[in-house]
């Protein structure tokens, strides 16, 4: 029986107050409604609930402890149900006292699947021996003792035969319980199949006898069919029909993946006539019609795919319901896929909202204003590939747990798949100190896109910031790519506000170094009073006098502070005046080579 899977949380529809919105309001209530009315949600699979075990003396029965009585457990009208197949194919539903009221007696699971075995006697063969001891017996009764009985026979148990020669009987004894029992030519006693249980009486709402009749025809039906299924010439007739279904299904999958290949070729040539720059307007939408071909013709070699590998399981006695599932599986990846990118929209649609609602925060002061703008857009963008990891993980593990087989997989499977993953971590650590440190840097402020940063000795414009990397546009405009995990020391030149050190080196021959100052602080002011700098600047450039006094000359410093982000325009400007002022006034500058001298 399949294991229940949990429910899928269903997303709350998010209040959007203003006009402009309304659109996700409309966009979330369609999401909501195609939760609500998709078929394949997680849980609708759920079959039985997991009950207390069964002990040793229950499970001593094909089916448990017979009907003593009604009970308390009974009457409370709780059930455990359990589904019982024929060739996986559900025929009947059991049921259980979800507590019972002396506390034996095997749960709806374990007693579904005990029938299921009693049942699969009728018409399955059993290998009770394995290959080696199967020709060790042979060669033993054949070569040495001449006798023909074998213990590894296929049908040792005398339990197949003809479909016509097996038949289904209610027996009852006296007051007892009734009975299930399959009578098959060739045995003296019949085999017991189930008993009818007070909860199963319970739960259809009629009597013992009608229940076991309604059953035995049931029965009866659908083993005589499964015999007559895995007949020899039954199972040769259904291999060779999957084959050429089969070989069908192949020559579609090439024939589409032709025109694929075809389509891309012509989407290729149709880029290069675009770059040379004929007849874009048409071109531009032959582009997208062969694209979205493109397209279509890969989703339907993925979906014959799919179907090659369903009729594949037909040919599997038993497998019919996993392959029609595995044939309805592309539909309900499309069904999930569209939920995701739905749920996807709307998120990002809320947090580019939020953001907005922060960014335009006015209790802000000014200064701090345009960096909020610009870390907004860094912000934008990290939150966006965030949201994006999260669906596709969350439609990624949705479309796995659906898929046939994957449901059932056992808890020692489960473990087995957690310990992977654990190791995986561990393999892949540095991935994961470098999407955490990419979540660090970004909400502790240290950069943002467009910043001028000094990182390991690089230094340029920021990018990017990625979920395990940063980029950076050094001056030679090579793109610099350093891992998160390893910006713990940033020199960030424009966050909220710039400056640079501007200096010149005087010579030695220059004399009265007071009035040279104040001419180099008057223009400096006449700098700041000019309106195409005015707006730029934030404080007037500071004279802060001589710095140095070296061989090759005296220096002189000026302290420069600007808006974040200008101040290399605003040195290159004030150094060109700088120097055309002291030319006119006929001072001289530091020269090497006569410092050399």
């Amino acid at each position: 029986m399949k294991r229940p899977t949990g429910a899928a949380a269903i997303p709350g529809c998010p209040w959007w107050p203003q006009p402009p919105n309304r659109w996700l309001t409309g966009l979330c209530a369609l999401l909501l409604l195609t939760f609500l009315a998709s078929p394949s949600l997680p849980g609708a699979r759920a079959e039985a609930l997991k009950g207390p075990g069964a002990s040793p003396a229950a499970l001593s029965s094909p089916n448990g402890s017979p009907p003593t009585g009604d009970s308390n457990a009974g009457d409370a009208g709780s059930f455990q149900l359990g589904k019982v197949r024929i060739l996986g194919v559900p025929v009947l539903t059991v049921a259980t006292a979800t507590v019972a009221a002396d506390g034996q007696g095997p749960d709806a699971s374990t007693r579904a699947q005990v029938i299921e075995g009693n049942l699969a006697l009728l018409y399955q063969r059993r290998q009770l021996c394995s290959s080696g001891e199967s020709l060790a017996e042979t060669f033993l009764e054949w070569g040495f003792l001449h006798g023909k009985e074998r213990a590894c026979a296929g049908d040792n148990l005398g339990l197949q035969g003809e479909p016509a020669a097996l038949n289904v009987e209610v027996v009852k004894n006296g007051a007892g319980p009734t009975r299930l029992v399959a009578r098959v030519a060739g045995r003296a006693q019949p085999l017991p199949l189930l008993t009818v249980t007070n909860e199963d009486v319970r739960l259809n709402g009629i009597g013992a006898d009608l229940l076991a009749q309604r059953w035995r025809r049931l029965l009866e039906r659908r083993l005589r069919f499964a015999r007559e299924l895995m007949r020899p010439e039954s199972l040769r007739r259904r291999l060779a029909l999957v084959i050429k279904v089969e070989l069908a299904l192949a020559i579609a999958i090439a024939l589409v993946l032709g025109l694929w290949r075809r389509s891309r070729h012509g989407l290729r040539r149709l880029e290069a006539r675009s770059e040379l720059g004929r007849r874009p307007r048409r071109q531009a939408v032959r582009l997208q019609i062969l694209q979205g071909l493109s397209r279509a013709l890969m989703a339907t070699a993925l979906t014959l795919m799919f179907a090659m590998a369903g009729v594949a399981l037909f040919a599997i006695p038993g497998q019919v319901p996993r392959a029609l599932d595995l044939l309805l599986e592309p539909w309900g990846i499309a069904v999930k896929l569209i939920l995701g990118w739905l749920l996807d929209t709307v998120l990002r649609a809320l947090a580019e909202l939020l953001l907005r609602q922060w960014a335009g925060n006015v209790n802000v002061p000014l200064a701090r204003r345009a960096r909020r703008d610009q870390r907004f857009l860094s912000l934008r963008l990290v939150f966006r590939r965030l949201i994006d990891l999260v669906v596709l993980t969350v439609v990624g593990l949705w479309i796995l747990t659906e898929l046939p087989g994957v449901a059932e997989l056992s808890g020692s499977a489960l473990l087995a798949s957690g310990a992977l993953l654990g190791a995986l971590a561990i393999v892949f650590q540095g991935l994961l100190r470098d999407f955490v440190s990419g979540l660090v840097l970004l909400f502790d402020d240290r950069y943002a896109i467009g910043d001028t940063v000094q990182i390991h000795g690089f230094q340029g414009t920021v990018l990017d910031i990625g979920l395990l990397s940063t980029e950076l546009r050094c001056l030679d405009q090579r793109v610099v790519v350093i891992q998160n995990s390893e910006c713990s020391q940033v020199v960030n030149h424009t966050k909220l506000r710039s400056g640079v050190e501007l200096q010149l080196v005087l010579s030695h021959a220059v004399r009265q170094l007071p009035r040279v100052l104040a001419l180099l602080e008057a223009e400096a002011n006449r700098f700041a009073a000019d309106p195409s700098w005015a707006s730029v600047l934030l404080e007037a450039p500071q004279l802060r006098g001589i710095k140095a006094v070296t061989p090759e000359g005296i220096t002189v410093s000026l302290l420069l502070i600007c808006q974040a982000g200008q101040q290399q325009a605003a040195e290159r400007a004030l150094l060109a005046r700088l120097v055309e002022r002291l030319h006119q006034k006929a001072i001289p500058l530091a020269d090497r080579n006569s410092a050399a001298d």
